[in-house]
């Protein structure tokens, strides 16, 4: 086994890890940080629980999180989706955030980094408001703030529209598939 496949093994996220999810801008600065355990993998991507009461921050804010969800790490794409049931205060149900630049870094035995760069646009479902795109003019002012190349702005519109249509046609992984992940999660948490 070459080098570089044993880093790709060793890298992989293994069911009960603790994954620090880092997300950063395209400027690099720094976004938010969201801890959760590894439940495991399927053919959509990598499935993290993130429970009730975890402290998160990014850089001027910090709190602690009033619901459980799941994260979606898909094994390709330009996205990462997070899940929440009813106990969302603010009735979220979904909220994908473009992104690029996925990546997984192990940094302890049972501890793995993953990594990604927040492109600003995101695909929300509320109760309260159905499914709606969010952040279309952070993305235009970052476009030209940060230089953002054409194909990737081009890149990224097409991602968006792509995800609106398979989250309103229930199209997996955006068909309820994250509940059993739920009750996964839930089984970790202490008594």
């Amino acid at each position: 086994m070459t080098e570089t496949a044993l880093n790709a093994a060793t890298d992989r996220p293994r069911p009960g890890d603790l994954v620090v999810a880092r997300n950063r801008k395209y400027d690099g600065g720094a976004h938010w940080v969201v801890p959760g355990r590894h439940l495991g993998s399927d053919e959509y991507g990598d499935w993290v629980f993130q429970g009730t009461g975890e402290f998160i921050s990014r850089p001027g804010a910090a709190l602690y999180t009033e619901s459980d969800a799941i994260l979606l790490i898909p094994h390709t794409g330009d996205w990462v989706a997070t899940f929440y049931d009813d106990s969302h205060p603010h009735g979220v149900e979904l909220y994908i955030d473009l992104a690029i630049e996925l990546e997984w870094r192990r940094i302890r035995p049972a501890v793995i980094e993953f990594h990604m760069v927040d492109m600003d646009l995101d695909v929300i479902r509320t109760k309260s408001q159905g499914l709606f795109v969010d952040d279309e003019d952070e993305f235009a002012e970052h476009s030209v703030k940060y230089s953002y190349p054409e194909e990737l702005r081009t890149r990224m519109l097409a991602a968006c529209a792509s995800l609106v249509e398979a989250v309103a046609a229930g199209s997996a992984p955006f068909d309820g598939r994250e509940a059993a992940w739920f009750t996964q999660g839930r089984m970790l948490q202490p008594a």
